[in-house]
C-alpha cells in the first residue's frame, strides 16, 4: 500500500512540482515518520523511568509517569519534526528521495531501520548489538567498511553528538528555570561539555551497533545504493533536515523534562 502511495506522489511531483511543505511531508511520509515518533515515545517513557530512579526521591510514581507521557505526545512531536524539517528542506527536489524510498528496496530499508530501533529498546538486544560491533571494530569486515561510508556521508556521529549535548543543555536549563537549583549559563555549558567525550564514545558505539543490527538482512548492493543516495545534494538536504527536525523535537522535550523533574524535586504535584 505504501509503495503505491509513494509512486502516486512521485508521479504527481513529476507532472506538477510539489510546494515546499508538500514535498517535505511526502518525504517524511515515505520514511514513516509516525512509526519513528511512536518508537521515540516508547524510548522516552523508558528513559523517564530511568531518570526518576536517578533523580527523584520517590522514584517513578503515577504522577511522574503521567507527566512524562504528556511530554512525549506523538502528535506534538510529529508537528515539531515536520515544521523544522520543512524549514530546512526548503525547495529541495524530493523526486530522487521518493523514487528510492518508494521502491521495494527503499521500503525494506525503512522497515529494517524502524524494526531495529524498536528492538534496541530492550536492554539485552542493545547489549548484544554493541558486543557485535566491538567484535568487528578494527577488522576488515566488508559491512563495517560500508557502514563507515554511510556514517561519514550522513555525518551521523558529529550531528548526533551535537544534538545530544544541546538536549542536555536544555534539560539543565529546565531544571534551573524550574527552580530545582541555581546554575549560571557558563556552569551549565561547562557541565554539558564535560560530557562530550563520553557522549561521543557512546554515540559512536550505539550507531554502529544499531546499523549492524538494522542492515544485517540487507544486501551490500542496496546498502551501496543507500550510501550513494546519501552523498547526493538531495540526500544531504534530507539528512540536514532530519537532524533539524528531530533535534528541535528533543530540545523541546528535554527542556520540558527538566521543568517536570524540577517540580518533583521541589515536592510539588506533577
Amino acid at each position: 500500500m505504501r509503495s503505491r502511495l509513494v509512486a502516486c506522489l512521485l508521479a504527481i511531483a513529476s507532472a506538477l512540482p510539489l510546494r515546499a511543505g508538500e514535498a517535505s511531508d511526502a518525504v517524511l511520509d515515505a520514511l514513516d515518520l509516525p512509526g519513528i515518533v511512536q518508537i521515540m515515545r516508547d524510548e522516552g517513557i523508558d528513559y523517564g523511568r530511568e531518570m526518576a530512579a536517578d533523580l527523584l526521591p520517590e522514584g517513578s510514581h503515577p504522577g511522574w509517569q503521567a507527566a512524562v507521557s504528556a511530554i512525549y505526545d506523538t502528535g506534538a512531536m510529529e508537528q515539531v519534526v515536520r515544521r523544522n524539517f520543512g524549514e530546512s528542506f526548503g525547495d529541495t527536489d524530493p523526486a530522487p528521495l521518493l523514487e528510492f524510498f518508494g521502491s521495494s528496496a527503499g521500503e525494506r530499508v525503512v522497515d529494517l531501520e524502524i524494526s531495529a530501533r524498536r528492538a534496541m529498546i530492550d536492554n539485552d538486544v542493545e547489549a548484544s548489538a554493541r558486543a557485535t560491533f566491538r567484535g568487528l571494530e578494527g577488522g576488515a569486515d566488508t559491512r563495517m567498511r560500508l557502514l563507515d561510508e554511510f556514517i561519514e556521508a550522513n555525518d551521523l556521529i558529529e550531528s548526533n553528538v551535537v544534538g545530544a549535548l544541546n538536549a542536555s543543555y536544555q534539560f539543565y536549563l529546565g531544571l534551573v528555570d524550574g527552580g530545582a537549583f541555581e546554575m549560571t549559563e557558563g556552569e551549565i555549558l561547562s557541565e554539558v561539555w564535560g560530557q562530550e567525550e563520553e557522549t561521543r564514545a557512546d554515540t559512536r558505539e550505539w550507531l554502529y551497533a544499531y546499523l549492524l543490527l538494522a542492515y544485517r538482512p540487507m544486501s551490500d548492493k542496496v546498502l551501496k545504493d543507500y550510501v550513494k543516495l546519501s552523498a547526493t545534494e538531495e540526500g544531504k538536504a534530507m539528512n540536514r533536515a532530519l537532524f533539524a527536525g528531530f533535534n528541535g523535537m528533543y530540545d523541546e522535550i528535554s527542556y520540558a523534562l527538566g521543568l517536570a523533574a524540577a517540580q518533583q524535586m521541589k515536592g510539588q504535584d506533577l
